[in-house]
């Protein structure tokens, strides 16, 4: 969702996608640090660049994000060729900061400025993000956003239905309302609202066919907000609920402020409020000091839940975290033996969900020419191939599973 802001911000600076690298005057990499294996995906890349950049040095290379922000210094002297480092607690002010930057390099943007096309460059995406908040003031203690995007700040309700309307316009038909905490949203300069207030009234504008949000914290999940998911019609069956661990003790040690039976009583007033509702979930395995009847604690509650899917990681130290430092550190062969055998406990189950949708008849949006997905969020292909228009809904026959993809004919209705 902030690549795609930013690519805004570069498009009304009459900058359009080039075809291919090496016909590009300007690259710009939008960086993660949330695990190590993602800042050094990102670096890597960065370095592949210095030949294109030495090729021809009018070229503009541009870091955001938040290994940016983590890393500044060290971005600066290790790839001195960078023109542009840019944190991610920048992305308000980016438009002005890249205004600058062409500026500065080209000389067309020089004689143009104040001469900017008025129109975006649009992506006709039949699903659009919208966000609603930045930062994050929780402190779970593996967790390194706070410290790159600092505390939460709300946007004004009135800026997000706008935008909200924008999207909608360029062909949107499902939103996806995202924050670090999504559902922690409140009181945006000074209007009384919260995130069952917001989606009631993102829900409520006309053409708004979907509506989606992620990720939410436990904490803020109560009545008032499961009753909004189930009284608002454009609300998908479908929550994206990280739990992290079944062990109470390493929620504890975690700081993530729910224990494992506060969150089987959140899904069990969910699917009663919501039938049908789909609950995926975030995992974390190895974290310091877990034992092995702890990640069996997490295996089994996996299972008493029952969830539709699962994103699992390995634990991943962070710098400035309070687990980078926590005594217990595991070997990294055993966090990697422990995902393998979570990662065959969540395919198992979401294989299993998958053919429980077998003979049923569900509604597609489809995103792609050949893949959509459902109210419930399983992904769905034609079973032969078909004219499908990305943004339309068909219903869809589903007839067979691939892994956890469904295979559907489509109705002639």
């Amino acid at each position: 969702a902030d690549s795609q802001e930013m690519a805004r911000a570069m498009a009304r600076q009459v900058v359009r996608v080039a075809a291919g690298q090496e016909k590009a005057d300007i690259i710009f990499i939008n960086t993660c640090t949330v695990r190590q294996h993602a800042e050094d995906r990102a670096f890597s890349f960065v370095g592949t660049l210095k030949d294109w950049k030495m090729r021809d040095p009018n070229r503009l290379l541009i870091i955001s994000g938040c290994a940016a922000e983590r890393t500044k210094d060290e971005l600066r002297r290790r790839f001195p060729y960078v023109d542009l480092v840019m944190g991610a607690k920048s992305i308000e002010k980016f438009p002005e900061i890249i205004a600058e930057a062409l500026k500065e390099k080209f000389s067309w943007a020089k004689e143009n400025e104040g001469m900017w096309e008025k129109e975006e460059k649009t992506n006709r995406a039949a699903s659009a993000f919208v966000t609603t908040m930045r930062g994050c003031n929780y402190t779970c203690a593996y967790c390194i956003v706070p410290f790159v995007r600092g505390r939460e700040v709300y946007r004004p309700l009135d800026t997000i239905l706008e935008e909200v309307r924008e999207r909608l316009i360029e062909g949107a038909k499902e939103i996806v309302l995202l924050g670090q905490t999504v559902n922690s949203y409140h009181h945006a300069n000074g209007q009384s609202c919260n995130f069952a207030d917001l989606l009631k009234a993102v829900g409520g504008i006309a053409g708004v066919e979907r509506l989606r949000f992620m990720s939410p914290h436990p904490h803020y999940i109560d009545d008032k907000l499961i009753e909004a998911m189930a009284a608002t019609p454009a609300v998908c069956e479908h929550i994206h609920l990280p739990i992290q661990s079944g062990s109470n003790r390493i929620l504890s040690l975690m700081r993530r402020n729910y224990t494992r039976e506060l969150y089987a009583g959140i899904a069990q007033r969910l699917r009663s409020a919501i039938p049908g509702i789909s609950i995926t979930t975030d995992i974390i395995v190895g974290f310091p000091s877990e034992t092995e009847a702890e990640f069996e604690e997490t295996l089994n509650f996996i299972q008493e839940i029952s969830f539709d899917g699962a994103y699992c990681f390995k634990f991943s130290p962070r710098d400035a975290t309070e687990a980078a430092n926590h005594e217990g550190q595991l070997p990294q062969s055993l966090k990697e033996e422990r995902l393998s055998r979570l990662l065959a406990l969540t395919d198992n189950l979401g294989r299993a969900k998958a053919k429980s949708q077998i003979g049923r008849k569900v509604k597609v949006l489809w995103e792609t020419h050949g893949e959509g997905r459902t109210r419930n969020n399983w992904i769905v292909r034609p079973l032969e191939p078909a004219q499908i228009s990305p943004g339309f809904t068909n219903q869809v026959t589903i007839e067979a599973v691939k892994n956890r993809l469904l295979l559907g004919r489509l109705s002639l209705e």
